[in-house]
């Protein structure tokens, strides 16, 4: 039995692991009680007395986290952005090589990855790697997300009854081109510059379609790359050449743990996008994949890949 822990519970990424967590009779959830969950000693006890602990928390609150932790047994997975790009902690996208599934397996320390940085990773990285696309392309890509990425104030912001009427619409955000998750896109990408970058805010709770555009590429060798790479994977897939559907909705994977990446254009254009759920590979899925790996069980388990 594996006793784990969540520390930041109450909000989306933490609700949706416990729920996927809730029915496996190898795990047994550590809960503090509601006037305990941000009480430093009860939360340090809970982390120390973990094989897991998730931490579902803001940067500095995690980097606190992990400095309450003094048993060297327990594993952590950081579902914030503070240690992505930290060489000493395992990067968790197992499916971009066997060095980094080794590295999650063996690892202490685990960051788990951002959800739009997830998508254009699963896209880019690859072609990076087998030499498609030079590290020093100028790449651009935009994501489109559910609210439910927001947390709760953003998520009580559009399902209130007197909601601004303009929510109805998709909203730009990231406007100063400087979004948070960059960092680990060129970082773990091997990339000499950051993408430029666009966000987007749609009017629905869940789901992530991540495309990246490449003039001057070839739809056909791009698709190879990717199909190539991900070959024999059960939780990143490639849908085939041209994609499933003539267009592509951005909730499809929707309360799925799974990504599917999808190749459209020609010989000179090509767009490459990532369809997933920002609560699924972009967050929550993601990290209890991490977990899976770390226990050494079959990384599906639990989770609701399509």
């Amino acid at each position: 039995m594996t006793n784990v822990f969540i520390d930041g519970s109450a909000g989306t990424t933490g609700l949706r692991i416990a729920d996927r967590l809730a029915n496996r009779a190898d795990i047994r959830l550590l809960r503090l009680p509601e006037e305990k969950r941000k009480d430093i000693a009860a939360r340090q006890e809970a982390l120390n007395s973990a094989d897991i602990a998730f931490l579902c928390l803001p940067d500095a609150a995690a980097i606190e986290a992990v400095s309450l932790v003094q048993s060297e047994k327990v594993k952590i997975i950081d579902t914030s952005t503070a240690h992505r790009t930290n060489p000493a902690w395992a990067y968790g996208f197992a499916e971009l090589s066997q060095e980094h599934r080794a590295a999650i397996a063996g690892a202490n320390r685990i960051a788990n990855p951002g959800c739009h940085a997830s998508g254009f990773i699963g896209c880019v990285y690859p072609l990076v790697k087998h030499g498609i696309v030079a590290a020093d392309f100028p790449l651009t890509a935009y994501s489109l997300t559910g609210y439910s990425g927001g947390g709760k104030s953003l998520i009580a912001e559009y399902e209130a009854p007197d909601r601004d009427v303009r929510h109805e619409s998709h909203r730009i955000y990231g406007t100063t081109l400087q979004h948070k998750h960059l960092p680990e896109m060129q970082k773990i990408c091997g990339l000499t510059q950051p993408p430029v970058f666009s966000p987007i805010l749609g009017d629905f709770y869940e789901g992530m379609a991540t495309s990246v555009l490449l003039p001057g590429f070839d739809a056909k060798r791009v698709w190879e790359c990717l199909a190539s790479h991900y070959e024999n994977q059960k939780i990143v897939t490639v849908a085939p050449l041209g994609g499933d559907e003539s267009v592509i909705y951005a909730s499809t994977l929707a309360l799925k743990d799974s990504m599917r990446i999808i190749v459209t254009g020609h010989e000179k254009q090509t767009m490459v996008t990532a369809l997933f759920d920002n609560l699924g590979k972009g967050a929550s899925g993601a990290a209890i994949q991490n977990m899976n790996i770390a226990l050494g069980v079959d990384e599906a388990t639990g989770l609701d890949v399509e």
